[in-house]
């Protein structure tokens, strides 16, 4: 089975491209974005990944002002054989420059939710390190991800208004991962599994000339799983950004979070990060949170609309949160990303907290499956 790639030198195993190499169920290839005010006063999420062997192509667009609600616009359909179909519905991602700007488009729909959005690199692709991971005998994750920030310029539309993306006022982080993950869903035959636990902690930062991450997979007991830090250069335009990678880029030695969270939930009230060095300076880095968005808005968790699961040949769907109605009990809500306002005690910055607890975890005193802090 060809498509156009096959036409570039990127082959890295004999079989053509549309074909990967391994037939699990769970492999997926995914763009994501975020982006968010310098001041916290909104937040949309972007997210586009296609299945090759559940056969499907889905993609999700969600957006939150300030005191608003969160809307959110989702849409899937039967994967295309080629990649380079990067749309789905009136939804599509348009690489204009590979690396250094991307264009996201969402026509005007019955779900009120539109937006035309392009985004500009301000810093080189940053590679995270592999992350694999099993349960009992079985690889459930096996991921390569890089990172990159930017900016974004355009508008955004939605059921109660909408605003103008000024690109100096509106950063923004580009995720791009690919391998295997854990997708859900019922699998036929077997034996019934556990319910599995995770917390994941991601902290992209962006500060006057340069920019911080921090990401941490953790087991029950806090013992870390994985944990990178790095810092890296920030460019004052794309023009200015040295190439696909940078030699500026620091990694850390390590890297530690302390997470308070509000009572009767898993959100957290105010977290730090410290980021320790080769030398072994520390650089505590204190976060306060700004605005909150679900991360089911983009299908993460989503009771109906998870992600990798067959919705029909081509459907979209529409839905609203108001964010004070919102059980933060239930664990479809339990998974965030917070705007946050930083400071290391000279320098202030900008950027987004992620966190998804799920399970067991002794720091934070939950010793279930999704019960919550203590009130």
């Amino acid at each position: 089975m060809l498509n156009l790639f096959d036409d570039y030198p990127v082959h890295q195993t004999p079989e053509p491209i549309a074909h990967p190499a391994t037939s699990d169920r769970n492999v997926y290839d995914r763009t994501w974005f975020n982006g968010y005010a310098a001041d916290g006063a909104y937040y949309f999420g972007i997210g586009m990944a296609i299945y090759p062997h559940r056969g499907i192509l889905d993609c999700a667009f969600s957006v939150i002002e300030r005191n608003g609600r969160q809307h959110c616009f989702f849409g899937s359909r039967r994967a295309p054989r080629e990649r380079t179909e990067m749309h789905c519905g009136p939804f599509r991602i348009e690489i204009l420059e590979p690396m250094r700007r991307a264009r996201v488009v969402l026509d005007d729909n019955p779900t009120g939710i539109a937006c035309d959005l392009t985004f500009s690199a301000r810093s080189a692709a940053i590679e995270e390190m592999r992350q694999t991971f099993y349960t009992g005998t079985r690889r459930t994750m096996d991921a390569t991800r890089f990172d990159q920030f930017g900016r974004w310029s355009g508008e955004v539309r939605h059921p109660d208004g909408g605003f103008s993306v000024r690109d100096d006022a509106c950063h923004g982080t580009k995720d791009r991962s690919w391998g295997l993950r854990n997708l859900g869903g019922v699998e036929p035959g077997g034996a019934p599994q556990p319910r599995g636990s995770i917390c994941f902690v991601w902290a992209p930062l962006i500060w006057d000339d340069h920019v911080s991450n921090a990401i941490f997979f953790d087991g029950t007991r806090g013992e870390p799983l994985f944990r990178q830090a790095y810092t890296a250069p920030l460019y004052a335009s794309e023009a200015a950004v040295p190439g696909v990678e940078d030699d500026g880029e620091a990694r850390m030695a390590g890297t530690v979070h302390r997470i308070a969270y509000h009572p009767g939930t898993r959100l957290a009230r105010t977290a730090e990060i410290d980021l320790v060095a080769l030398d072994g300076a520390v650089r505590t880095i204190r976060c306060e949170p700004l605005l909150r968005f679900h991360m089911k808005g983009l299908g993460y968790f989503h009771p109906t609309w998870a992600q990798g699961q067959w919705q029909g040949e081509l459907v979209t769907h529409g839905e609203s949160y108001d964010l004070e109605g919102l059980d933060l009990a239930q664990p479809e809500n339990f998974h965030t990303q917070q705007v946050v306002r930083v400071d290391d005690g000279t320098r202030r910055g900008i950027g987004v907290l992620e966190q998804a607890v799920y399970g067991p975890y002794a720091p934070a005193g939950f010793s279930e499956f999704a019960d919550v802090a203590a009130r």
